[in-house]
């Protein structure tokens, strides 16, 4: 293994290790320290590749949203759904993340500490294959409009249920269901 490929197996390890910290007890929990000695590499390994914690957060929120539009990328492409079908899917991408990765999915909606530009351009991706999926139903001049009301919506209805609020008396519904009420409203 080169010395190049060797860096970029570390860095990955170190990622990899972070998000499942992060999965496991939410950002307090990722030192990286303890991401080092997860990755089995030296105190100051990490520190060749990050900066401080808050620069390995960022790149552990900058994946998650690249994840987010590889989903929407292969839904885009899945000829066997509707459009409809596959508009749905994609708003409950969001939704299922909130779910089983809440701490990283809180991550990808806070404002990186350190540079943001790699989590920017991977929410950008996700948010342009959402837009190809939403064209796909409303057509292109309303494209954008209706990808931040459906992509807002999502987020909300994820929120809401995160927060355990929508199973309350007073809500008693789930996010699904407010998914398909905001798809017959906007669509």
């Amino acid at each position: 293994m080169s010395r190049l490929e060797s860096a970029a197996a570390t860095r990955r390890a170190l990622v990899d290790d972070a998000a499942h910290l992060l999965d496991s007890g939410g950002p307090s929990a990722v030192t990286l320290r303890e991401v080092g000695a997860r990755a089995g590499v030296s105190r100051g390994a990490p520190y060749r590749h990050f900066a401080n914690k808050e620069s390995l957060l960022t790149a552990v929120a900058a994946e998650g949203w690249q994840r987010i539009g590889d989903q929407m990328h292969a839904l885009r492409a899945d000829a066997d759904l509707s459009p409809v079908d596959r508009l749905r899917a994609a708003l409950l991408v969001l939704v299922s993340m909130s779910r089983t990765r809440p701490h990283l999915y809180q991550l990808m909606f806070t404002p990186p500490a350190g540079d943001p530009t790699a989590v920017v351009r991977a929410a950008q991706r996700g948010c342009d294959e959402f837009a190809g999926i939403v064209a796909a139903v409303v057509g292109d001049a309303d494209a954008e409009r209706h990808s931040a009301v459906l992509l807002t919506g999502a987020h909300g209805a994820a929120g809401l249920e995160s927060s355990g609020l929508l199973h309350t008396d007073k809500w008693h519904t789930t996010a699904e269901e407010l998914v398909d009420a905001l798809l017959a409203v906007v669509i």
